[in-house]
């Protein structure tokens, strides 16, 4: 592809999957787009048609990127080529199909198969295209799944105590509480998808001066505009008294101003974010008009290590230094036991209401697991099994299908055979304590099996020990593998 956009409806191409209309054009503005694709041509033509559409689109150029870009954002729409320099996008989905949740995925190629397209549609894919294809295209697709997509997920639960009960987070609670009634400037840093905007928006609510009732005002830093310009207006607004338009830093008010991923601006907005904390006022990029006071207080966030930035002269150390009055970090899911089931059970009510409900597999699973994803890992898992699960008990499998693909590509080992079952006397009670509970053992791990579908990777995990464990059990107390 060139780098003027073509024409609607030239060039070959297939779509399977949702079967969306492409007839007539359709707006796609409001949306975002994370772009995975190697090609400069065709990548700096879609970023041109989505961003003058009013897309706003993110480009990764390989695995890597697009990856650490999906661990940041929640997009409307996923584009990712199935070729990269760096690895397959078939299996980067495959390994991110199950943090996206409800998000749609449309993979690209220029090699593609039928065998190809039906592989990834059973991964969960939504739609699939080949090269060369009408940027219109997309972009129908794109608004379409925007007309479709379900209402957003508020980041804080309805339960103002919802994973905030374990030691880690009612620590950082009572910080929150001795911070609330000052002006300072808040920094939390944290993993990404760890809860620091729901930290953020606890803080706003608990301040005492009045501010909970005033607008809370998120900046996406790293999805403003690229040109300075834009971006400052953006933020700052437009010309002059009541004929100008205001920025998201007025629309504050005097409420809480919200930088979300500080770490991401760039060195002229980095700057304007200085003086803006330094002078506590602002002037519009334009220069018209009175300087317009800052009455919000400021909250930052960022999940990068911004001493870290300042030594390799990214990020200015004056900057830092203002945002960083008090800086507060928000646990990972993995430090916070407690919570994971009471968000699950939150996430599962919201996506799937009528008494759909985890099995205790699913719930040992759900403790079990490291949660590299954090709270947003969490929430993308239940809401992408309550839309695809056809049960109202939900397994581990349901929540964990990549490791039913690990299971069905192992081979048990070629020395083990499936043990053969002890038959004991029918009424006979045992006739010792060891006997009794082997006994008792044997049918525990009977009943795990059934449930896991007779698949012992999985059970293993349920009952908390190794593959390797409950092998060698299982063949001392006879049970079968199947």
């Amino acid at each position: 592809m060139s780098g003027g956009a073509p024409r609607a409806g030239s060039g070959p191409g297939y779509a399977i999957g949702r079967g969306l209309a492409t007839a007539a054009p359709a707006r796609a503005a409001g949306t975002s787009v994370v772009l995975i694709e190697d090609d400069p041509v065709l990548g700096q033509s879609l970023m041109q048609r989505l961003r003058l559409e009013g897309v706003a689109a993110h480009w990764a150029r390989n695995a890597a990127e697009g990856e650490a870009l999906l661990r940041r954002h929640r997009p409307t729409l996923v584009v990712c080529d199935i070729r990269l320099p760096d690895g397959s996008g078939e299996a980067l989905l495959a390994r991110l199909m199950p943090e996206l949740g409800g998000v749609p995925v449309v993979a690209v190629t220029a090699y593609g198969g039928v065998e190809q397209a039906v592989r990834l549609m059973r991964l969960g894919l939504d739609d699939y295209l080949t090269k060369p294809f009408p940027v219109q295209r997309l972009l129908d697709k794109l608004a379409a799944y925007a007309r479709g997509a379900p209402a957003a997920v508020p980041e804080a639960p309805g339960d103002p105590a919802l994973g905030w009960q374990s030691p880690p987070m009612r620590a950082l609670q009572a910080a929150l509480a001795r911070v609330a009634p000052s002006d300072a400037t808040v920094l939390l840093g944290g993993e990404s998808g760890a809860g620091k905007g729901v930290a953020a928006r606890r803080l706003h609510a608990m301040d005492a001066a009045g501010r909970g009732a005033q607008p809370f005002v998120v900046v996406d830093c790293p999805a403003l505009p690229a040109a300075t310009e834009a971006a400052e207006a953006l933020l700052f607004g437009r010309g002059a008294g009541e004929a100008g338009t205001p920025g998201l830093v007025e629309r504050a008010g005097a409420g809480t101003l919200f930088l979300d991923e500080v770490a991401e601006l760039g060195p002229p907005l980095q700057l304007r974010l200085l003086r803006l904390l330094e002078e506590r006022q602002f002037l519009r990029p334009d220069g018209q008009g009175e300087a317009l006071p800052l009455r919000a207080r400021i909250l930052a966030a960022t999940n990068a290590d911004l001493a870290a930035r300042v030594a390799a002269g990214s990020f200015r150390a004056d900057l830092w230094y203002r945002l960083a009055v008090v800086q507060l970090t928000v646990p990972p899911l993995r430090h916070r036991a407690e919570d994971v089931v009471p968000l699950a059970g939150h996430f599962l009510r919201r996506f799937a209401p009528g008494g759909t409900e985890f099995t205790p597999e699913a719930l040992a699973a759900l403790r079990a697991h490291a949660w590299p994803g954090n709270v947003r890992e969490l929430r993308n898992r239940v809401e992408r099994v309550a839309l695809l699960a056809g049960t109202p008990r939900l397994g581990p499998v349901d929540l964990f299908p990549e490791r039913g693909a690990e299971e069905a590509r192992a081979e048990p080992p070629a020395a083990e055979e499936e043990p053969r079952l002890e038959e004991t006397t029918p009424g006979r009670a045992p006739r010792s304590l060891a006997e009794a509970r082997d006994s008792a053992e044997r049918e525990h791990i009977r009943r795990v099996l059934l449930r896991c579908g007779g698949r012992v990777t999985e059970a293993a995990r349920a009952l908390g020990i190794s593959r390797t464990t409950l092998w060698e059990r299982m063949r001392r107390l006879g049970v079968p593998a199947r």
